[in-house]
């Protein structure tokens, strides 16, 4: 189960692990993201470590490494399938987790670069 946690929080950036300078590894790709949206304990561990408000596991702490990378990229070393799971991960965030999601962006995006390049590929997906 925590190596799924690891995968949805993986997800939210588009990424697990990296792989040198193409893509990022796809061993996670095939990772049942709604079973993982569903267990709010394991994605809370996931959101405190992203926050630093609580312990990370060696999955937790690679993707907040990777993070910073994936949304200055636009996810351009994501394969197909993280994408489509980014954008399931942060539709289920902004709309049942808004709280979480505004620390997020907060903590991540704080000039809200990666937020004004988002609202708008969802408005042209609508």
């Amino acid at each position: 189960m925590k190596a799924s946690l690891a995968i949805v929080l993986c997800v939210i950036a588009g990424l697990a692990a990296a792989a040198p300078e193409k893509q990022y590894t796809n061993k996670f790709d095939n990772v049942n993201v709604d079973e993982v949206l569903g267990n709010s304990r394991v994605l809370n561990n996931y959101l405190k470590c992203l926050m630093e408000k609580g312990p990370c596991t060696p999955e937790g702490r690679e993707l907040k490494r990777l993070l910073p990378d994936a949304l200055q990229s636009d996810c351009s070393k994501c394969t197909e399938v993280q994408r489509r799971n980014s954008q399931k991960v942060i539709n289920f965030l902004r709309s049942q987790r808004a709280g979480e999601w505004k620390l997020l962006l907060e903590k991540y995006d704080p000039q809200g670069v990666y937020r004004s390049k988002h609202e708008a590929a969802s408005k042209k997906q609508h």
